[in-house]
Parts: structure tokens; C-alpha cells; sequence
């Protein structure tokens, strides 16, 4: 029997998930939980929960990580694969569904979506600064009405009248709702009318331009809310798959990278990692007029990992500073005219991005 499996961690501004699968992608455990603001902390608790439930006989043999905090759980936990979410939530639903056009994410402060075209991907977009179209939209307004996200799910499948909710803007948003309280509207109605305002919102900002096409896989934690995906049905007047592992497609997805990835020897620094005191500490590169600010994270005293520069010179860099000091990308002298985010996302091509739609530090 082959005891092989892969771990795939998925690092939000919201949650951490962890996902382990087997060589083929069968799911073996999952977890989802709560960041609480210490991605690292949430890392290691994920990973001690995994000691608890792993059995001995299975060996991690490929690490993947992903999410905005993919470096720094990259870091902590010994990545051999780092990836951006588009990569590993497209990687998710391809595995799935391997027909499907369109992917709707929706987390607690961003929100995507990623346009695929026979099995490879060729179109994506994020929200940038406003969370209006995120999950915070939705759980500051449960707050304003005293209940939780839970329960604004089932009242809003209890609505036959929708009100209509502006939903531009979260501080329109909440005016707009106590207005409509003052009306005399039903909370089932203004609950459904929030769902409705964040799919208008989302579809309009998100996926303005944007070609969507059915079959639509929705993932993310919001499409747990079962008056999100109605709002979603009624506006594109179109079935919304919701995947099996919805709230965990990015570790997933993860996990599915690892063990495509020919890992000969795993970087996995072990699960007792959970017990190990990781601190962070920051300091300023200085090599050009940007100043960034790098992010040290060290094991005991030793550096695991580094994160935080625009010209990339300083990630996953464990050497001492002074070898890197006064260095760009590639070891070439750093002049503050290219000194900016430079990224090709090679990770995308690989599954079909097309040359239009990199970045580059052209």
C-alpha cells in the first residue's frame, strides 16, 4: 500500500487551511481554521492537529503553500512549492471539474475571478483595496443586526421580498440597511438584500469585463452562505456548483501542486515544527530610495526564511544579510529604476496563462 501523501496550506487574511491527499488526490484530512491574526501561530496549530489525526504510517513527501501569507507559512513549515492562490484554486477545480469556465473566490478580504478556457486558465481578476464584495461585508453587517453569519445565511433562504440594499460601499451599505429597518422591512428581506448587494458588487467590480461563462465553480469561505449562492442563481439565472471541498480549494489545490511537482526529497521541516518557537523580525534593506521592509523569521536563532522586498532579492533568502546587501534578483547591483514589483507569474504559464495577461517589470 502506498503510504505517500502531500500537503497543501493555503494562508488568507481570514483563515488557514490545510489539506493532505494521496498521490491520486483523495482527501485524507482537511482543516479549516481561524488565522486570529497570527498566521503563524494558525500554521502551527494546524500542523499539531495533523500530528494528532495523521497516522504514523503515512509520509508527507511533498509541501506546497499558498495564499497571501504563502511565503512566510513557506518558511515555517519547510515548503518545496510556493504558488499564488489563482494557481492552486484553478489547479483545484481542474482536478474536480475538469470542464469548467469560470471560478468565483470569495474570502473574507479579497475576492477573484479566474476564467479558464479548456483546462487552462486565461483570464483572472482581484478586488484591490475595498472589501465591500468580500466576507467582511457580510460579517460586519450580521454585527449591525445582531446575529451571526450562520444565521444571516438561513433567514435570507426564508425571504420571498428582497429589499434592495446598496452595497457599493459597507458604510452605504449599513445606512442603507437601518433606512430600510426604519421602513419597516423584515430582517429576512434585508438579509437576502445584503446577498444580492455583494453579488452586484462582485460582478460589477470583480468581473467587470470579464467573460463568464457556465459551468461556475464557487469557492471560498463565503460560499458557505446559502443566500450568496441563491443571489448568485438569480442574477446569473444559471446553476453555481459548489465543490466538495469549498471552503479548502486553495490547500487543495496546493496539495494537488505538490505531488505533481516531482519532489525527489521533501524540504517538510516535520510536523513537530508546531512546537517550535518562531518569532518574526523586521528590518529596513536600505539599497535603494524604496526602503522596503523585510521580515525575518527565525527559528530559535536561526533565519528559516525571509520576506517583504518589491525586488524579490530578499524571499525565502536564508543567507546572512551582508551576502545579500547591495544585490538585486540574480546578483546583479540593485538601481532603484527597476527596484519594483517584478513578477512573471511562471506558475500561470504553466497551466496556460497567456503572454497578454503576465505582469511584467516592462
Amino acid at each position: 500500500m502506498n503510504n505517500s501523501c502531500y500537503l497543501g496550506i493555503d494562508v488568507g487574511s481570514i483563515s488557514t487551511n490545510c489539506v493532505i491527499t494521496r498521490p491520486e488526490g483523495e482527501v485524507l484530512f482537511e482543516i479549516y481554521k481561524r488565522g486570529e491574526g497570527n498566521p503563524i501561530k494558525s500554521v502551527q496549530q494546524c500542523l499539531a492537529q495533523l500530528t494528532e489525526q495523521l497516522p504514523d504510517r503515512f509520509r508527507i513527501k511533498g509541501v506546497c503553500t499558498t495564499g497571501s501569507g504563502r511565503i512566510l507559512a513557506g518558511a515555517v513549515v519547510g515548503a518545496d512549492v510556493i504558488k499564488n492562490e489563482i494557481s492552486a484554486h484553478a489547479r483545484a477545480v481542474i482536478q474536480l471539474y475538469p470542464d469548467v469556465r469560470t471560478i468565483f473566490e470569495i474570502g473574507g478580504q479579497d475576492s477573484k475571478v479566474t476564467i479558464l478556457r479548456d483546462g487552462a486558465v486565461v483570464d483572472f481578476s482581484m478586488n484591490l483595496v475595498c472589501a465591500a464584495g468580500t466576507g467582511s461585508f457580510l460579517d460586519s453587517q450580521a454585527r449591525r443586526l445582531n446575529i451571526t453569519i450562520e444565521e444571516l445565511s438561513s433567514r435570507a433562504m426564508m425571504s420571498e421580498n428582497p429589499t434592495n440594499i446598496a452595497g457599493r460601499c459597507t458604510v452605504f451599505a449599513e445606512s442603507d440597511m437601518i433606512h430600510k429597518q426604519q421602513l419597516g422591512n423584515e430582517q429576512k428581506d434585508i438579509t437576502m438584500g445584503l446577498c444580492h448587494a455583494l453579488v452586484r458588487n462582485y460582478l460589477s467590480n470583480v468581473c467587470n469585463g470579464k467573460e463568464i461563462k457556465p459551468p461556475i465553480v464557487f469557492q471560498g469561505g463565503v460560499s458557505a452562505n446559502k443566500g450568496i449562492c441563491r443571489a448568485f442563481k438569480e442574477t446569473l439565472q444559471c446553476d453555481i456548483i459548489i465543490p466538495p471541498y469549498n471552503m479548502v480549494m486553495g490547500a487543495y489545490g496546493a496539495a494537488i501542486i505538490a505531488s505533481k511537482s516531482c519532489i525527489e526529497k521533501t524540504k517538510f521541516r516535520g510536523k513537530e515544527v508546531s512546537a517550535h518557537n518562531i518569532i518574526t523580525k523586521g528590518f529596513e534593506c536600505g539599497d535603494c530610495p524604496n526602503c522596503c521592509e523585510i521580515i525575518e523569521v527565525l527559528d530559535e536563532d536561526e533565519v528559516i526564511g525571509r520576506t517583504g522586498g518589491r525586488c524579490g532579492k530578499w524571499e525565502g533568502r536564508t543567507e546572512p544579510r551582508k551576502a545579500l546587501k547591495g544585490t538585486g534578483q540574480m546578483g546583479t547591483v540593485v538601481e532603484h529604476q527597476t527596484c519594483r514589483q517584478v513578477d512573471n507569474v511562471p506558475d500561470l504559464i504553466q497551466i496556460g496563462v497567456h503572454k497578454k495577461y503576465r505582469l511584467s517589470d516592462k
